[in-house]
């Protein structure tokens, strides 16, 4: 039950501790002080004291020139902190009205239960779901007692952790709003956002980080405070830090296990001071876009926006509690957020992780669910292929004609489960459905017993080593077709997803029983799909292709101090202009695409179309998926410099190139590939696997240089930039059209 129900502290999320004389003021009336210069700047912290360290956070004097005194202004999230309110809380543990409240529901279901390991911080981490609740809450009340007000903006620049966790759910739980970053984005794309969004204060990730940002970064911000989640302050810059104070992640728990002691203490006395509630529809983080295609805006998204993910994402992921999810992702996109306070919800296990340890952790905690971008399992893909690549002869010869069998089991039984994609909306003849369904149940008939020995003798061993034992999550991305029919032909569900961080971010994915490759899946509860004509902006019928269109509780307040891109992104009718192109599958009632209807297929996006000076529109990505299969190249960014012809830049796989020059003997003599040489096989290879595209590639350019985002050529949801790759290589592009 909830505490203010019961009456009885036992039963509440909040122990027998509480705030600094900051939130015991009693009512105490302060001037208002809009300038960062004049707030609260906790003078007397000393980093190694305990308790004591309350009374840096003590109001700061009166003005003698103040004229009006208003009461010091308090949020709380309703559920978790329902002590908070005069008379408690009437909601009832599943109502949410704030993001943060869906910890007090988790530590009520699922007590002991562990919530999150954290293996490769230092500390090493494990909490339970009583004590990440503790930690959220002590570090709200900590940041309370700094002098965090409601609705005050504080940057949050770190990766994933569980502390990373615990500071965007404690800082959304004092009614602020966090402004997420990650630390391998560059020190002038922090700066413009921790402008831009006007934050008033840093957290961040640990010495290393903070040492990095040191001159380049804070020398040019005035921020209160700043807060280090990991790593000991003796390590940091300390001549970058002037006089601003510094915590470390245990001294704002510390400060708030003390002063929610004293709040409590003055609850009981009838001294409490008045806490308003968070509303659904107040901001709860500023997500600032990636920014492949120009600069990043800053995402306004509420409470309300939030939850709507989290209660409706269980169609897609029936997580259990127990289950284990693998992290990997920056937590501060709006995929990995959504997913990460969905999941807890349900009593899962998290374990964070990284690029680096993710083999090896994927075989060592054997996850139910990964939740990732297509990349990734790109990367699974190339891994298990090596590995078969390199087995002996005979081996490899029968693996590889196993899968090929069993994608082609698989393509039979799409065809009468009724799940093979088609956009024309004229249903098919019944007699000849029915030839087609009796020949491809002849077909898997006689594939059905090699596909099973393919599970024995490979898939097994693949299974063992992937350690996926429910689903692959894919979203932020477009999943390569040959990519997911080869997860789908040896037994590993990949779910594809679709949203933007405009929309919170999920708005259609694929369902557990629904698995329909080529298509991102049916919309999600209360959301609304439409695709419109590029040029009238009519709404089109299913199967026609489009502007992709969307409505829904999940669409974003708007972009932050741009009203202009907010009305152009909205518009006056309330549908948000994903930018995306696409169609969705028409309905049928029998056929071989009869589960499909309703369902989004998207073909790329409208900024990436290159019009050719035939009037021809070419989808760059169905070519660069095409080429993505070679082994020989890496990256590959399709361009149409002269609007005539298209071109490539290649980021080739050298160590693929070059056993396959040793295969076909071309090395010279001193064991070098000369550039020619790799341009003709690249070309080949090139025009090998785009034969069956719409559209022919004419020059190739190579780069030796790989599209990375240290290098600003890809985001850091490893999207490949291409506005920044044409950019840097238009010189060299408009030499060789020429």
């Amino acid at each position: 039950m909830l505490a203010a129900s019961s009456g009885q502290m036992a039963g509440l999320c909040f122990p027998r501790r509480a705030p600094s004389p900051l939130l015991l003021s009693r009512r105490r009336l302060i001037p208002r002080r809009p300038a960062a210069a004049q707030l609260p700047r906790a003078r007397g912290f000393r980093p190694d004291a305990t308790p004591r360290c309350a009374a840096a956070a003590s109001p700061p004097p009166s003005s003698a020139d103040s004229t009006l005194e208003h009461p010091l202004r308090r949020k709380c999230s309703p559920l978790l902190e329902s002590v908070l309110l005069p008379g408690g809380s009437d909601l009832t543990v599943h109502e949410w009205k704030a993001v943060p409240d869906i910890w007090r529901t988790a530590a009520e279901n699922y007590p002991d239960l562990v919530a999150v390991i954290d293996p490769y911080h230092e500390p090493p981490t494990e909490w339970t779901y009583t004590q990440l609740e503790q930690e959220i809450l002590d570090f709200s009340q900590g940041l309370r007692a700094i002098g965090v007000a409601p609705d005050e903006k504080l940057a949050l620049f770190a990766d994933n952790s569980c502390r990373w966790l615990a500071a965007d759910q404690g800082i959304m739980a004092t009614g602020a709003i966090n402004v997420v970053r990650g630390t391998r984005s560059s020190d002038e794309e922090l700066f413009q956002i921790y402008t831009h969004s006007e934050s008033i204060a840093l957290v961040v990730d640990g010495p290393q980080f903070f040492n990095r940002l040191a001159e380049s970064f804070l020398s040019r911000i005035n921020p209160r405070f700043i807060v280090l989640l990991w790593g000991d302050k003796s390590c940091i810059n300390s001549q970058a830090m002037k006089d601003i104070p510094l915590y470390g992640y245990k001294d704002v728990t510390e400060l708030g296990r003390e002063s929610r002691k004293t709040l409590f203490l003055s609850g009981q006395q009838g001294q409490q001071d008045v806490f308003e509630t968070i509303s659904p529809d107040d901001v709860a983080t500023l997500i600032y876009t990636s920014g492949t295609s120009g600069t990043p805006k800053g995402v306004m998204l509420t409470h309300r926006n939030l939850l709507h993910q989290i209660n409706n994402l269980w169609d897609i992921v029936p997580a259990e509690p127990g289950d284990r999810f693998l992290s990997m992702l920056p937590p501060w996109h709006a995929y990995e957020r959504a997913c990460e306070y969905f999941i807890f919800t349900y009593g899962i296990q998290q374990v964070y992780t990284t690029v680096k340890y993710l083999k090896e952790d994927l075989q060592r905690y054997q996850p139910q669910y990964i939740i990732s971008v297509p990349l990734v399992y790109e990367t699974l893909y190339s891994s298990i292929h090596r590995q078969i690549s390199s087995s002996s002869a005979a081996r490899k010869i029968i693996a590889l004609s196993l899968i090929k069998i069993s994608l082609l089991y698989m393509e039979a039984k799409k065809i009468y489960e009724g799940t093979v994609l088609s956009n024309n909306p004229v249903a098919p003849s019944f007699i000849v459905y029915m030839v087609k369904w009796l020949w491809a149940r002849f077909v898997a008939a006689i594939l059905w017993p090699l596909h099973n020995l393919a599970k024995i003798l490979v898939y097994k061993k693949i299974h063992s080593a992937i350690g996926i034992s429910k689903a692959g999550i894919s979203g932020g991305g477009s999943l390569p077709m040959h990519v997911d029919k080869f997860f789908e032909a040896i037994g590993i569900k990949v779910q594809n997803g679709y949203g933007l961080t405009e929309t919170s971010p999920v708005v259609a994915a694929r369902r557990p029983f629904c698995n329909v490759l080529g298509t991102v899946g049916h919309p999600v509860k209360l959301t609304e799909i439409k695709v419109f004509d590029i040029e009238t902006g009519e709404a089109l019928p299913d199967g026609s292709k489009g502007i992709v269109k969307i409505k829904g509780p999940q669409v974003m307040k708007g972009y932050y101090k741009n009203p202009s891109a907010t009305n152009e992104a909205l518009g006056q009718d309330g549908w948000f202009n994903t930018g995306d192109i696409g169609w969705i599958v028409p309905h049928h009632a029998i056929g071989p695409s009869r589960k499909c209807g309703g369902m989004l297929v998207l073909e790329g996006r409208a900024k990436d179309t290159i019009v050719l000076s035939t009037g021809e529109n070419v989808e760059p990505a169905e070519i660069e998926e095409a080429a993505g299969r070679s082994n020989l190249i890496n990256q590959i960014v399709v361009i149409g410099q002269d609007q005539r012809r298209l071109g490539a830049i290649i980021v080739p796989n050298n160590d693929e190139v070059l056993a396959e020059a040793k295969r076909k003997s071309i090395l010279d003599e001193d064991g070098e590939l000369a550039k020619d040489k790799v341009m003709n096989m690249l070309y080949d290879e090139l025009r090998t696997w785009t034969a069956n595209c719409s559209f022919r590639v004419g020059p190739i350019m190579i780069v030796d240089e790989p599209f990375t985002i240290d290098n600003g050529l890809m985001t850091p949801t490893m999207k490949i930039r291409r506005d920044k790759v044409t950019e840097k290589y238009q010189r060299e592009m408009e030499a060789l059209f020429k």
